[in-house]
């Protein structure tokens, strides 16, 4: 499981994904929402820029999950 540290209450999945280096674009997310493959916490996210908190582990089907620590 891959570790973001984040330094406010909370980041953006749209952000995190970009910082990432899932997408290179806040646009290339839709097609990831429109298809179910990004959970957050196990639950299937619907919301580009669903407020993201750390402890809150991420999932894109086919990359590593991804767990936001605050720092």
């Amino acid at each position: 499981m891959e570790k973001v540290i984040i330094h406010t209450e909370y980041i953006q999945l749209d952000q995190l994904l970009k910082f990432h280096g899932i997408i290179s674009t806040g646009g290339q997310i839709k097609p990831l929402i429109e298809e179910g493959v990004i959970k957050i916490n196990g639950i299937v996210c619907r919301e580009k820029r669903k407020k993201v908190y750390p402890k809150d582990i991420v999932s894109v089907k086919g990359s590593e999950d991804i767990q936001v620590i605050y720092e």
